[in-house]
């Protein structure tokens, strides 16, 4: 019998402690958003986030730890909307193209996770998180596979996200934000640049792109 009543009360309290954590981490990120940085104080945090001061220390031991989990939430986030998209693509080019046009796409439809891509997404592209892995294994077996012509993909992986994260800092700096056909012309340029052929990337950068498959 006690363990009957006590069993309800932890899951109660474990459900509290997951809402609170995430209700930090949401604001983290919308903070990040905003400013690029997480140069603010702990009153601030708690403050979006609604909840105690005192809460803070009770799910990180810093505000470093905080933002980092933050943006790794984050490129999970982006990671599973890329495989939703260009998951289930066989062709390595193609998939890599899907991929392109999808981030560009998310800078009209998800321009809050864009914004902290933006500002922290180089500093992860190695991380073993969100595009970055995706992209190397694309590179990697577009190379095997004779699609791409690249001496080194870690390299190939850094010249591809720069471009792209740069075009991204480009269209969420402007009021219209993306303009139409970015991802195209994106993609095209990317795959051309690991060596597809002009006239094949174009066609690979304008195939139509399968809808999201969600589990």
């Amino acid at each position: 019998m006690p363990e009957q009543t006590t069993q309800p009360a932890l899951n109660r309290f474990a459900r509290r402690r997951a809402v609170t954590r995430q209700a930090l981490i949401g604001a983290a990120r919308r903070i990040l958003a905003e400013r690029g940085t997480g140069d603010v104080s702990i009153q601030e945090i708690a403050d979006r986030a609604d909840v105690g001061f005192g809460s803070f220390y009770n799910h990180f031991s810093s505000k470093a730890e905080l933002f980092s989990a933050a943006v790794g939430e984050a490129l999970e986030d982006y990671g599973h909307e890329l495989d939703a998209v260009a998951g289930g693509l066989g062709d390595p080019a193609e998939k890599f193209a899907a991929s392109v046009r999808l981030t560009m796409a998310m800078v009209q439809s998800r321009p809050e996770l864009m914004r902290v891509l933006r500002n922290s997404g180089l500093d992860h592209v190695h991380s073993g998180r969100g595009l970055g892995p995706r992209a190397l294994r694309d590179i990697e077996e577009g190379v095997a596979a004779g699609r791409f012509t690249v001496d080194d993909p870690v390299v190939a992986l850094s010249a591809a996200s720069g471009a792209l994260l740069g075009l991204v800092d480009l269209r969420l700096r402007e009021p219209a934000g993306a303009a139409p056909g970015d991802g195209e012309r994106m993609a095209e340029l990317v795959l051309r640049m690991l060596g597809v052929p002009v006239a094949e990337a174009r066609e690979i950068a304008t195939r139509p792109l399968a809808s999201p498959a969600r589990g």
